[in-house]
């Protein structure tokens, strides 16, 4: 099969989901299936925002990524690793100091 656009992730029919609401009930399945229960689609929509923010991407291309309405909810993604690089940055002037 040869498939060509920006769907990767196909039904058992060779479609795209139509709703993400079909892809979350396979990957449930899909993980059941691999002995993996413990995982969902959520961990991985969750660690993929961890990642994007540690990489730099902002809360809006995160928002935009995740398809968020609220910029709120992908404010969770980047206040921790904002903090920790202004952390660093106010720790790095103080090196710089002379005192």
């Amino acid at each position: 099969m040869n498939i060509e656009g920006r769907t990767y992730l196909l039904t058992e029919y060779g479609q795209p989901f139509k709703s993400p609401e079909g892809l979350r009930n396979s990957f449930r399945k899909w993980c059941d299936e691999a002995g993996l229960n413990h995982l969902s689609s959520h961990g991985i929509r969750k660690a993929t925002g961890n990642l994007l923010a540690e990489d730099g991407a902002s809360q809006y291309q995160i928002m935009s990524i995740h398809g968020h309405t609220q910029a709120k909810t992908s404010e969770v993604y980047t206040k921790d690793v904002e903090r920790w690089r202004l952390a660093a940055d106010a720790m790095q002037n103080l090196a710089n100091m002379d005192w």
